[in-house]
């Protein structure tokens, strides 16, 4: 294998070093890539190295796609995903990017497109939950919300939508607490999520003259670090779900890859939840 490393810009681009491109200790059907739904495209997941972000790279390289994806603090986690689709005859490319940061996120999409040769998915999976009561909740943490869970997503899309052909896909990962919010202190939170479904809807329609679909999946309760299925607030979630469990990640990647298909080319302006029954 065959590994330019740009680690002073935060950038790592790996690729398999045989003529067709696949590693040679791939299994025989990573071989036959070309029956895989996403064989030849390229995506990139913003917040890819942890959580529901890692389990999406790992679908969408599964299912045959190229994958970027950006982090932030997690690079151990980047390089160990970055190298486990490699190792399965995959490309993967890492880049440190804060979602906080325009012209970081521009730059990332901007990479992905001259790096991979081109861009067909864009998934904003980058987020962050800051929650405390209104009175105690601060003007610093209010901004960040917007920044990261609103304002990267339109950064993101509007430049990913330049190097997009017909057929491109964006991919809005919300929450069902834009429905929903039971606990108190989640208000930021859920406007944050709730801008997401007004958002996609308003790209669905700008973008859809070009084939691009745009959609919103909002998972409900999922096993991650941000919201572990054994924390403070997990048994009272369960108790409001129809299914009394958390979901897992890979269920989430499972829908992001569905919608990142040929098959769901008549699905766009959508706000799709995944969540157990939550908001049933």
């Amino acid at each position: 294998m065959v590994q330019e490393d740009y680690r002073n810009q935060g950038l790592f681009w790996s690729q398999s070093s045989t003529d067709s491109g696949l590693s040679e200790t791939c299994p025989k059907e990573n071989i036959m890539i070309e029956h895989l739904k996403l064989a030849g495209k390229v995506a990139l997941v913003q917040g890819g190295s942890r959580g529901i972000g890692a389990a999406i790279v790992q679908r969408l390289a599964k299912e045959g796609a190229a994958v970027a994806f950006t982090y932030v603090s997690s690079e151990v986690n980047a390089l160990e995903i970055q190298d486990s689709i490699v190792a399965n005859g995959g490309r993967a490319l890492a880049i440190r990017a804060d979602s906080a940061d325009e012209k970081a996120i521009r730059q990332a999409v901007q990479t992905t497109a001259e790096t991979l040769g081109r861009l067909d998915i864009l998934v904003n999976n980058a987020g962050i939950l800051a929650i405390a009561p209104l009175n105690e909740f601060s003007m610093r943490d209010f901004d960040k919300t917007l920044a990261i869970n609103v304002r990267s997503v339109f950064i993101a899309s509007q430049e990913a939508a330049r190097h997009m052909e017909e057929g491109g896909r964006i991919i809005n990962i919300g929450s069902t607490n834009a429905d929903r919010m039971p606990f108190a202190g989640g208000a930021t939170y859920a406007m944050s999520k709730s801008a997401l479904i007004g958002l996609t809807k308003g790209m669905a329609r700008d973008l859809g003259p070009q084939g691009i679909t745009v959609n919103n999946v909002q998972p409900g309760p999922v096993d991650t670090d941000m919201n572990p299925a054994h924390g403070e607030f997990a048994e009272t979630l369960k108790a409001l779900m129809a299914l009394p469990r958390y979901g897992t990640s890979e269920e989430i990647a499972s829908f992001v890859a569905y919608l990142a298909g040929p098959e769901a080319g008549y699905i766009t302006g959508a706000s799709l939840t995944i969540d157990g029954g939550f908001s049933a």
